[in-house]
């Protein structure tokens, strides 16, 4: 087989539309469906059909839906343990935003028609109109990706004798909420590693890239991924008859404060190698009142989405804690200056209101607790994970937890407990520190340049892929030391969201990221750049493993 780069983007758009159509959403029986065509794309190739035993699934382990990581190894004719792993992953967002179009979501041709008649934004208009763009859920996100991947290796199982080593596809689901996928793929990673004796060279995947402003066509290439934590805070108030207002604290003037210091506060975004995150954004907030009454609340809860380059654990509890404590004093001072003015008014005499500021860390809580109570702290919390762990949302057990050592606490003063809850996302990227990632660097400084000179796209390599990825779970920079503190302030960590971290470090594959192009990842006008995505990005793919499997 040749590489004809007019047949490849028409291969390319055709499989690209034949995955976007297996509706996919992540939660769905739609994951299991789109693994079956995956698998059955694979045993379509010749090679696959003639070695049947070499593409394979994996159930996720305790799924509901019994979703499967597909898998696939391709042997050079020439043996060699030197192996690149092909990954992306295989499920979508909702639907559910494309409302009356809904039900066209995943079929591009049609969609693209009805869209015709719907008022878009102009830039949209314009791409729609110019015939070089795929619309349609997953289109971008990232079936045209997961094509680009099946499309080069079916070329390289066709020219087995133009390089040396292997290249492994894997397919996992479960990407859009908790990874899921990707950790349970880790294991069989970690066998094919010990007992076929493979050695990852790297990893590629395709996750979508796009603009990074109006205008930018710059196609970026990315070293690494961005990490993630969730740390969350939740606060016990004081509550009162809404007759006796001062009477109270009312936890929800703490989260809000708590909330307007955080949300977006772009001091807080994180910086290395002159990258710089997204700062942290509020994905939660909401008092833990169950119904209407006249009392005020008791307790409040909120968390935060916050992205890492480098920043430890224990820095960003650091950092937090006194953002409490100075939310706390903000709110109490508020309250005793709202308190005077109200007394004057009503001709009353004015006391400063007995609230002291609070701010203690789920590890400080658990320890001074277990020194009440010994054993018995541990097997309450374990009753609640075992009642709860998989029947409710995690971060909301979490919380379960956090307020089972506060009622064993001595203290019943009003506080707020800072922790971390689900999910835990490493963070990543190939430094060129050693030999091996030099090589890796500069084989694709190489590729690059020469793909600029012929295709006349401008690239750019930088080290963290913005959004998540399965990429993190792949390597880790995380120290052992601040896992632990991780741990010690993430409650049931180990239950709730278990991260293999020995197998991740044993594994230890750079992950780069070269991404399908495209736009508006994640709502309805979704779409994907054929001139580079359907032609130059499997060019692209096929060119590194050729050099890397030289």
């Amino acid at each position: 087989m040749t590489w004809d780069t007019n047949e490849i983007a028409k291969e390319m758009e055709e499989l690209t539309v034949e995955l976007v159509n297996v509706q996919s959403v992540n939660g769905t029986e739609g994951e299991v469906r789109i693994a079956e065509k995956i698998e059955s794309i694979l045993r379509g190739i010749p090679y696959f059909t003639s070695n049947p035993d070499q593409v394979w699934t994996k159930t996720v382990d305790n799924d509901a839906l019994e979703r499967k990581s597909v898998f696939a190894l391709l042997k050079s004719e020439r043996p060699s343990n030197k192996t690149i792993l092909l990954h992306a992953h295989s499920d979508t967002v909702t639907i559910d935003d494309f409302g009356a179009l809904k039900e066209l979501a995943t079929q591009p041709y049609k969609l693209m028609e009805k869209l015709k008649d719907v008022k878009l934004l102009p830039d949209v208009k314009a791409d729609l109109e110019s015939g070089d763009w795929l619309f349609g859920r997953g289109a971008v996100d990232m079936k045209s990706g997961m094509a680009a991947h099946l499309v080069v290796l079916k070329y390289l199982s066709e020219n087995r004798d133009v390089f040396s080593g292997n290249i492994l596809f894997m397919a996992n689901p479960i990407e859009e909420t908790t990874h899921g996928g990707i950790i349970d793929a880790l294991p069989e990673l970690e066998r094919l590693q010990s007992e076929k004796e493979l050695e990852f060279e790297c990893a590629i995947n395709t996750d979508f890239v796009g603009p990074l402003y109006g205008g930018d066509q710059t196609k970026y290439i990315y070293l690494g991924s961005v990490g993630k934590l969730l740390p969350a805070f939740y606060i016990r108030g004081k509550e009162t008859h809404v007759g006796q207002a001062y009477e109270g604290l009312d936890p929800n003037l703490i989260a809000s404060e708590l909330t307007s210091r955080i949300d977006l506060n772009a001091e807080l975004a994180d910086e290395a190698e002159g990258e710089v995150t997204q700062p942290p954004v509020t994905l939660k907030q909401k008092d833990l009142k169950p119904t209407y009454n006249v009392q005020t609340p008791i307790s409040s809860f909120v968390y935060f989405n916050y992205y890492v380059h480098q920043i430890t654990p224990d820095r960003i509890l650091d950092q937090l804690r006194g953002i409490a404590e100075a939310s706390f004093d903000h709110v109490v001072e508020k309250l005793n200056r709202e308190f005077e003015k109200h007394c004057a008014r009503a001709g009353m005499k004015y006391e400063r209101l007995p609230w002291e500021s609070r701010v203690t860390t789920y590890s400080e809580l658990y320890n001074k607790v277990y020194s009440l109570h010994g054993e018995e702290v541990n097997v309450r919390l374990n009753e609640i994970l075992d009642q709860h762990a998989k029947d409710i949302d995690p971060r909301e057990v979490g919380r379960l937890m956090v307020e089972e050592l506060l009622l064993m606490d001595d203290d019943q003063a009003p506080v707020i407990v800072l922790f971390f809850a689900t999910p835990y996302v490493p963070r990543n990227f190939v430094k060129g520190q050693t030999e091996k990632e030099q090589i890796l660097l500069e084989k694709l400084d190489s590729i690059l340049q020469e793909t600029g000179s012929e295709t006349g796209d401008t690239f750019a390599v930088h080290k963290f892929f913005p959004s998540l990825t399965d990429s993190s779970y792949l390597c880790l920079d995380d120290t052992d030391e601040e896992i632990e503190v991780l741990k010690n302030n993430y409650p049931g960590m180990d239950t709730l969201y278990p991260v293999p971290i020995e197998k991740i470090r044993k594994l230890n594959i750079p992950a780069l990221n070269f991404g399908a192009w495209g736009k508006d990842a994640h709502k309805m006008t979704e779409r994907v750049y054929k001139p580079y995505t359907f032609g130059t990005l499997p060019s692209l793919i096929k060119k590194y493993c050729l050099n890397m499997l030289d």
